[in-house]
């Protein structure tokens, strides 16, 4: 007993220092930010790892002047918004149709928007611009429409999963007591989902919110960039004669801390939502 007891003190020791270097792992980009990010060009070429001696706001506020801040988060929130209620509307009322719906059609779908998962972006990024540009929606709307796309199939995914567990006579009782069909959805269902809600629309959030690549597709360098495109496209931010750290890690913190203290908030309902679902499912 007294070995046993030894031994499963060993595996914890051992566990426990697993996932302490983890975290320090983890971290350590977020720290060096931070404290890179309230100190002079000076102090951060002498001593990138220590800690500023004086913490300077300064830095912050130059920064955000120099990726026009306000207008930058302002065209970030309106996408993000916009792009993540378009693919939880869409694809919750999909998903339940064809959880609802058993037949080869439903069966097809599904399996098409599984599939979907499994194509790189890359290997439609070129025809899909020349698309959008054809129709002449290389602008905010389009980008919209195509985060909507990308996020569609992955979302259905855990939608699809998660309807599975609701229970089918809670809508029949609903349409006995003669709801409609929106009524039955809005009313009923839907509110039996929300943790894979939470789930999703985090997760969404936090991709279009970060993302850089199809903004900078789509959208170029116009008055409606997004964060990312303020801070690629920001002029003081490239120097000619060597990067102005001073300036870049300012500038890098603003763009990350949104999301990053929605995320740590809201940590919570992405684990519960993602168990939720896999058990579900």
């Amino acid at each position: 007993m007294k070995s046993y007891s030894t031994k499963r003190k060993l595996i914890q020791a051992a566990l426990y220092t697993v996932l302490t270097a983890a975290a320090v792992y983890t971290l350590f980009p977020i720290y060096f930010l931070m404290v890179n990010s309230f100190k002079s060009q000076q102090e951060i070429v002498a001593s990138p790892m220590a800690l500023p001696a004086a913490w300077n706001f300064s830095y912050l506020a130059n920064a955000a002047a120099q990726i026009h801040l306000v207008q930058s988060v302002f065209n970030t929130v309106v996408i993000t918004v916009a792009a993540v209620a378009l693919i939880v509307l869409v694809s919750a009322i999909t998903a339940w149709m064809m959880v609802r719906n058993k037949t080869k059609a439903s069966n097809a779908l599904f399996l098409a928007f599984t599939a979907a998962m499994l194509i790189p972006f890359q290997s439609v990024m070129y025809p899909l611009v020349s698309l959008m540009e054809g129709l002449g929606l290389k602008n905010t709307f389009g980008l919209i429409l195509m985060y909507g796309g990308f996020g569609l199939s992955m979302t259905v995914f855990m939608y699809h999963g998660f309807f599975k567990g609701v229970p089918l006579s809670l809508e029949e009782a609903a349409v006995l007591d003669g709801a409609s069909i929106f009524q039955l959805f809005f009313q009923v269902v839907f509110p039996l989902v929300k943790p894979i809600t939470s789930t999703v629309i985090i997760t969404n959030a936090m991709w279009i919110w970060n993302d850089y690549l199809l903004p900078f597709l789509i959208i170029g360098n116009n008055k409606s960039k997004t964060l990312t495109l303020s801070l690629y496209y920001a002029k003081s931010l490239s120097g000619q004669y060597g990067n102005p750290w001073e300036l870049i890690f300012p500038a890098v913190l603003i763009c990350v801390l949104p999301i990053l203290a929605v995320f740590v908030v809201l940590q919570k309902n992405i684990i519960e939502g993602i168990s939720a679902g896999a058990v579900k499912g």
